[in-house]
């Protein structure tokens, strides 16, 4: 069964950086259709970032320009590069990874979370003013 595991989260400032790592356990399922989700306390589940099968990124609107997804296929990770960070988005971030069956982002995938088959558990992400 394939697994996926987040890393990197942790508490910064406001205006500090992080990076989020997502460890899958099958190339296979890294290659396709993978994304970032986050859950704030209170809040509806927000895709963060969308990354398809050929590495073309798609962000939230309030992320662009700051964040930057990644992957790299030889360590079978996804990378989530967040900077200038603010407290309004200290949620829990998980990543997210589509079907190798069906590998393709469907259209809308960031809003979509159902277009995503496996999860990981998630990272917490604390921003303060």
């Amino acid at each position: 069964q394939v697994q996926l595991m987040e890393s990197g989260g942790g508490s910064v400032q406001s205006g500090e950086s992080l990076r989020l790592s997502c460890a899958v356990s099958a190339s296979t399922y890294g290659t396709g259709c993978v994304a970032w989700f986050r859950r704030s306390q209170g809040k509806e589940r927000e895709g963060v970032a969308i990354l398809d099968v050929e590495g073309t990124p798609t962000y939230v609107a309030s992320g662009k320009g700051r964040f930057t997804n990644s992957r790299d296929n030889a360590k079978n990770s996804l990378y989530l590069q967040m900077n200038n960070l603010k407290p309004e988005e200290t949620a829990m971030y998980f990543c997210a990874a589509r079907s190798h069956y069906n590998p393709s982002c469907p259209p809308g995938a960031i809003s979509y979370a159902g277009a995503f088959s496996y999860w990981g558990k998630g990272t917490q992400v604390t921003v303060s003013t």
